[in-house]
């Protein structure tokens, strides 16, 4: 590690800390129906949307009618992005992609079917190389269809926003149960999601976006550039509307790109400066949740607490990545390559990765991907050292509550906070409470069907997958890191975080079809019992604090919370997770040591 990169990591600390309490104040006015400096000009349109939707505002919904609106949104939107894929080869706006003037085709079965959940649950998991069509089936690559720019427009993009705008809507719903005495009702989910897109993503993505164009990322509706390199040989350069993509991509946390290269493509993410913009787009809204809920809860110490546990959180797994990318290879060391930092060497594991984000960079953007649902990367996660590589998966199997996405980190933090009230109330024998609220049985069965479906889906598929002859023949490196690669995907899809260990094969009807399960799992069996669990809280009275009463402010607290991630972590998934990089490792260790002799 050099101060260069610890620099980098201070000020990314400072920014994100800096604009998390305006951010949280701003969404607490919105949701909360209070006027913002943005009403003057968005009031109108939000109230027309509501004339023409037939929309009453005013009226709020219980629990039941809440998860009903948005199960059949989401159905709805999934079918209607699935047939808009197969049909995509006769709608406007497809691209040329060669020099032959071939157009974009309509998209398989089986992947379209993966591609509508995978944008729908906001996992953005992509088994299609956008820019070319070209497909890898069974190991062999194989002609088809990628995106077209009627697609991205019209369904991807939409989506982006939507799949956003609805996580954000459950976690406010949450809230609203969290602190409301004696209710039933949690808000209006279509007046949450038109004021979620409205007043948070569409100003916010308007001003990133232009940014990234002054940054030199493409936005426009050109065919492909067929260009003729030094040497002779042609080149085809894909390009489109990215700007716009690229910005919601980031703040919604959907991470899914334009190009199949991600954001180490230099048209998503051309300088250091744009990848500061896009980490720091990533736990913006997450982080605004956290403090608009102490505003709410009318207590600010409330929001700072779950800020303090996800920073630390964060920064645990940080230093965990860094520190093994920085250190490198010791098997490469003792082959004679210098790893050393240098002036005119980055040093360390720079295998897949880009030189103008180094490892700082590259390692900043793993983490904090995988910390949030984003899945976004700026480099070949399957080329990282073993402990570098277990980091993102060990994000990811915590159930999307470090920071989470947008909305999903809110409500699945605040599963663990229940869970660790929950045992503090065991350990000094009284009914715990949160908020003045007792929690009791019915909220600890909805709190446990969160915690126990992640890993279900995960192992589930996982073991399934590892018997399966054509999910097997989809590994790229057999051996301990086949195993996580397969483990890997099935932990990306229910976390619905949606970046991958590339060496695996995902487009195989095996892979599609079982991804899509994962992804639905992970996305929708987690909401219902989240809004079971809102609901019930809403209905309770709240009690005033005594002196038995466990304080939930401070940072006993939150090392308690940090505690109980952590242990529930471990004891969930520690024996699989381990398994392949933990393996790895050591024969690391054990080449570096074998060629020294």
């Amino acid at each position: 590690m050099t101060a260069n990169g610890l620099l980098q990591i201070a000020l990314y600390f400072l920014v994100i800390l800096l604009i998390t309490k305006p951010l949280g104040i701003y969404m607490f006015r919105v949701f909360s129906g209070e006027r913002t400096f943005m009403h003057r000009v968005l009031r109108p349109i939000e109230a027309g949307i509501y004339k023409i939707t037939r929309i009453d505002e005013k009226k709020e919904m219980n629990w039941i009618v809440y998860a009903i609106a948005m199960l059949l949104f989401s159905l709805v939107t999934m079918l209607l992005t699935y047939l808009v894929l197969r049909l995509q080869d006769v709608l406007p706006l497809s691209q040329t992609i060669d020099a032959s003037g071939a157009k974009v085709g309509k998209m398989p079965e089986a992947l379209a079917f993966n591609t509508a959940a995978s944008f729908t649950t906001n996992t953005n998991w992509q088994n299609y190389i956008p820019e070319t069509g070209s497909y890898a089936a069974s190991g062999a690559a194989s002609t088809g269809s990628g995106v077209t720019y009627f697609t991205q427009l019209t369904q991807l993009a939409f989506h982006n926003f939507v799949s956003a705008a609805v996580g954000i809507s459950i976690a406010v719903a949450l809230i609203r149960g969290l602190v409301r005495r004696q209710a039933r009702e949690l808000g209006n989910f279509w007046v949450d999601v038109v004021r979620a897109i409205l007043y948070i993503l569409l100003p916010l993505c308007t001003v990133i976006a232009l940014f990234y164009v002054w940054q030199g990322v493409p936005m426009n509706f050109n065919d492909y550039t067929v260009a003729t390199t030094v040497e002779g040989q042609q080149q085809i350069i894909a390009q489109g509307p990215v700007a716009s993509q690229e910005a919601i991509k980031m703040l919604g946390t959907n991470g899914g790109g334009f190009f199949n290269a991600n954001s180490a493509h230099p048209f998503e993410n051309p300088t250091p400066f744009t990848n500061f913009i896009q980490i720091l787009s990533i736990f913006a809204i997450g982080m605004g949740l956290l403090y608009a809920f102490g505003r709410w809860a009318g207590n600010t110490k409330q929001g700072w607490v779950l800020v303090g546990a996800s920073m630390f959180l964060f920064g645990l797994g940080l230093f965990v990545c860094y520190a093994s990318e920085a250190q490198g290879n010791p098997i490469v060391a003792v082959q004679g390559v210098n790893q050393s930092v240098a002036d005119t060497n980055p040093g360390g594991n720079m295998e897949g990765k880009e030189l103008r984000f180094g490892i700082v960079g590259s390692a900043l953007f793993t983490t904090i991907t995988t910390d949030a649902s984003c899945g976004a990367v700026n480099s070949f996660l399957d080329s990282y050292t073993p402990l570098g590589g277990l980091v993102p998966l060990t994000n990811m199997a915590l159930g999307e509550i470090v920071v989470g996405g947008v909305g999903a980190g809110f409500y699945g933090k605040i599963v663990f906070v229940i869970l660790a009230v929950f045992i503090a109330g065991l350990m000094v024998g009284r009914t715990p409470e949160y908020l003045g609220k007792k929690i009791e049985a019915r909220e600890m069965k909805m709190v446990m069907l969160v915690v126990l479906i992640l890993p279900i889906s995960i192992l589930g598929f996982s073991m399934v997958a590892s018997i399966n002859d054509v999910a097997q023949n989809s590994i790229a490196n057999p051996g301990p890191h086949g195993l996580t690669e397969m483990l890997y995907l099935f932990t990306s899809s229910t976390g619905n975080n949606g970046s991958a260990f590339a060496g695996i094969t995902g487009n195989t009807a095996f892979y599609n079809i079982t991804g899509s399960a994962a992804m639905l799992i992970g996305r929708f069996l987690m909401i219902v019992p989240i809004l079971a669990l809102a609901g019930a809280l809403a209905r309770k009275r709240t009690v005033p604090a005594s002196v038995g009463t466990f304080p939930t402010t401070g940072p006993l607290f939150a090392g308690l919370l940090v505690g109980v991630i952590l242990i529930v972590g471990a004891l969930t998934y520690f024996p699989a997770y381990s398994l392949g990089p933990l393996v790895e490792q050591f024969f690391m260790n054990a080449g570096k040591v074998f060629q020294l002799s």
